[in-house]
């Protein structure tokens, strides 16, 4: 009982900690993101034959590669996308009201008028609140150099956490496995490998999916001759971190689009084929070579925890969503096991526990701490 409220305790002080910190609090845990993230490229070129330094220099040069790609070739490009989508919106507003709404009654009965004026002017009106909330920042980085300054450093800091995290990643985790209770270290190191398990699936595997169906969507669209194609397909594999909701999104915009650029049947078609193939792609290559049958976080999770985490710790809580979520998740099914395998669930259960399944070293994957706290790639390295 008494460990019980020492770990209430520390989750309070953690709790407090990220309240009271939340601005400092930022580069380091996105660098703790970032370097998650990027360990497993690390280690692949250590089996290459680098050396650990050597290696996570070669994840920031790729790093960096692509970074300043998208900033030379995909920025540019979205952005006069969005230049040119703001200035057709009135034409495309005038088309659905002048076209499309009458075709949709004569079908259907049901008169899109009302809505589309409601639409246009919840629009305009967002449209002038977001210039003149741009106006206030940019009015107050202004008047606060001092506050600007301090963004810039964050910022920038970011990748240097990045690379020191990730130069002692595995240490780190073997310091941490150290510190664990011996009596605790087998639940412990189980629960924190499905942790990992149920991580890697959500932000490794499913953004890679995104990564993947953005691309897939973008070059359809594009090859087509959709305008907007890059955009719709960007917007899309942003929106698919829920699964099908990209696809629907997508979809819709991309319609409307084709239907007021060509009104013909055959865009359309074009465009459902496009999205088919992201869908068949996805369900018979991305999802099983890149998440498998590994247990992601569901979207709903997703969602409300990306929400209570901004509203709770502003942009920390929301780097924090998801790794808190994935922690939360398994240990809701470690108590619900123990609780089927309790008398409270089952009074003629004998066992007053879920039985502990043994850690095996297979288990943890190459660089999992083992009983003694050291990584087995350490070991290997100083055998």
């Amino acid at each position: 009982m008494r460990n019980s409220w020492w770990g209430v305790l520390f989750l309070v002080v953690i709790g407090g900690l990220i309240y009271l910190l939340d601005a400092v609090l930022m580069p380091f845990i996105a660098g703790m993101i970032l370097a998650y993230l990027a360990d497993p490229l690390a280690n692949r070129f250590q089996r290459w034959g680098m050396n650990r330094p050597f290696a996570v220099s070669s994840v920031f040069l790729v790093l960096l590669v692509v970074l300043v790609a998208s900033l030379l070739i995909l920025i540019p490009l979205l952005v006069q996308q969005l230049k040119q989508l703001g200035e057709a919106i009135p034409g495309i507003f005038n088309w659905v009201e002048n076209r499309l709404a009458p075709q949709v009654q004569e079908w259907t009965g049901y008169d899109l008028t009302a809505e589309l004026t409601n639409a246009r002017e919840t629009l305009v009106e967002n449209w002038r609140d977001a210039g003149g909330y741009l106006a206030q920042v940019l009015g107050q980085i202004g008047r606060s150099g001092m506050a600007f300054a301090s963004w810039i450093t964050y910022v920038a800091l970011i990748p240097v956490v990045t690379f020191y995290l990730l130069l002692d990643w595995n240490r780190l985790l073997a310091n941490i496995a150290n510190l664990v209770p011996r009596q605790w270290a087998d639940d412990t190191f189980r629960l924190a490998r499905r942790c990992d398990e149920v991580l890697s699936s959500f932000l490794r595997g499913q953004l890679l999916v995104m990564l993947c169906l953005g691309i897939i969507y973008a070059v359809g669209l594009t090859l087509m001759g959709l305008n907007f194609g890059l955009l719709i397909g960007f917007v899309s594999g942003l929106v698919s971190i829920v699964p099908f909701l990209g696809f629907i999104v997508g979809l819709v915009i991309a319609l409307v689009v084709a239907l007021f650029q060509y009104a013909t049947w055959w865009a359309v078609l074009g465009v459902i084929i496009v999205f088919s193939i992201g869908q068949m792609a996805e369900s018979v290559v991305l999802q099983p070579k890149l998440l498998g049958d590994k247990i992601g976080l569901h979207p709903v999770a997703v969602i409300f925890a990306v929400l209570a985490g901004g509203n709770l710790f502003g942009l920390t809580g929301v780097l924090l969503a998801l790794p808190v979520a994935a922690v939360i998740l398994v240990l809701l099914k470690e108590v619900k096991v123990r609780y089927q395998h309790s008398e409270l669930y089952d009074e003629n259960n004998t066992e007053k526990h879920a039985p502990i399944i043994e850690v095996s070293s297979a288990e943890f994957g190459r660089d999992a701490p083992s009983r003694d706290g050291n990584s087995r790639k350490d070991q290997g390295e100083s055998s």
